[in-house]
C-alpha cells in the first residue's frame, strides 16, 4: 500500500509538469481572436476514474482570462485525497497571448502550495511560493536569467498557431516552450506524431492534431529524484489538442502519460468553445 501511495504522488508531481506544456508563436498579420471554452475533464490511471477537473477560458480582442479547478476522486481520493485551482490573466497581441498574472493553489492531505506571479514582457517581476522549497544540496538554483523570456503554466497551454493557413496539421506541433511555474524552470517541446478524431459528450466532434511531449528541466529541481528521472527519459507522453471557436488557438483535449502503475489520461468529456460577435467600429453603425 506504501509503495502504491508513493507512486501515485509521482503520478501527480509528473501530470502538473506536463499538462503545463506548449508554446506561442508570434501572429502574423492583425487577425482579431475572440472566443470562450467551458470544458470538463476525467483523469483515470489505467482506467480507473482517479480526478476530474474543469476549465473556463475567455478570449478577448485585447485580453484573456483562464481558470481552472480540480480534484482527486475514486482509488487516488483513498491514498492521496486533494484538490486544486490555478489562474491567470493578460493581454493579447496580435492574437498573442502576453501574460501578466498566475497563481496557483494545491491542497494534499491538509497541507497547502500557492504560488503567484506578476510577468511583464516575458519577464516574472515578481513572485511568491508558499511554502518555499525546503534547501537541498543538489537542487539547481533559480537565477534571475531563469525569470527571463518565459511564461506560466497556464498560458503555455494557450497554443497560438500564426498564419491563415491550416489550424490542425503537422507545424502546430512544433515548438517548444520556455515554462516557469514558481518552484522550477523547465522547457516543454511537442512534435508531431499524427492526426486522429475525438467526440465529447457534450460540445466538440472533430479532428484534433496529436503531439509527442519531452520534458527538459533548467533549474529548480533536484535531478536525483526519481520523477524527474522518469519525466525527462519519458518518449510516450502525448497531447491532443482542439481548436477553440472563433481563435486560431488550440488547447488540451486529452494528455495521456505513461506511468508504473499503468496509462494515465486526462480527457475532455465537455468541450464547448463559442466565438463572439467581434465590436462593431462606431463609423460603420447606423446612424
Amino acid at each position: 500500500m506504501l509503495l502504491l501511495r508513493v507512486e501515485l504522488q509521482r503520478f501527480l508531481s509528473a501530470t502538473a509538469a506536463v499538462l503545463a506544456f506548449a508554446a506561442t508563436l508570434p501572429a502574423a498579420g492583425h487577425a482579431q481572436t475572440q472566443g470562450k471554452l467551458d470544458a470538463r475533464y476525467t483523469a483515470t490511471l489505467s482506467g480507473i476514474p482517479i480526478g476530474r477537473g474543469a476549465w473556463v477560458l475567455d478570449i478577448r480582442q485585447d485580453q484573456y482570462t483562464a481558470a481552472a479547478s480540480g480534484t482527486t476522486t475514486g482509488l487516488l481520493k483513498v491514498f492521496a485525497s486533494g484538490s486544486g485551482t490555478g489562474a491567470a490573466a493578460g493581454n493579447v497581441m496580435n492574437g498573442q497571448p502576453i501574460p501578466r498574472n498566475y497563481a496557483a493553489t494545491i491542497v494534499a492531505d491538509k497541507k497547502k502550495d500557492e504560488v503567484e506571479m506578476v510577468l511583464e514582457g516575458g519577464t516574472v517581476k515578481q513572485y511568491t511560493v508558499t511554502p518555499p522549497p525546503p534547501p537541498h544540496p543538489e537542487r539547481v538554483p533559480i537565477t534571475e536569467a531563469h525569470r527571463r523570456s518565459v511564461t506560466d503554466p497556464m498560458t503555455a497551454s494557450l497554443i497560438r498557431v500564426s498564419g491563415n493557413g491550416d489550424l490542425l496539421g503537422p507545424d502546430s506541433c512544433q515548438r517548444s516552450t520556455p515554462i516557469f511555474d514558481g518552484r522550477m524552470r523547465y522547457d516543454l517541446q511537442l512534435v508531431f506524431k499524427r492526426m486522429d478524431k475525438v467526440k465529447a459528450e457534450k460540445g466538440y466532434e472533430g479532428p484534433v492534431v496529436v503531439c509527442s511531449i519531452s520534458f527538459t528541466p533548467l533549474a529548480g529541481y533536484i535531478p536525483g529524484r526519481t520523477v524527474i528521472k522518469y519525466l525527462v527519459n519519458q518518449r510516450d507522453m502525448e497531447v491532443w489538442l482542439a481548436p477553440v471557436a472563433g481563435t486560431r488557438v488550440l488547447v488540451p483535449f486529452r494528455v495521456s502519460i505513461p506511468t508504473p502503475l499503468g496509462q494515465a489520461v486526462l480527457e475532455a468529456t465537455q468541450f464547448v468553445s463559442s466565438d463572439m460577435p467581434r465590436p462593431t467600429p462606431t463609423s460603420a453603425k447606423t446612424q
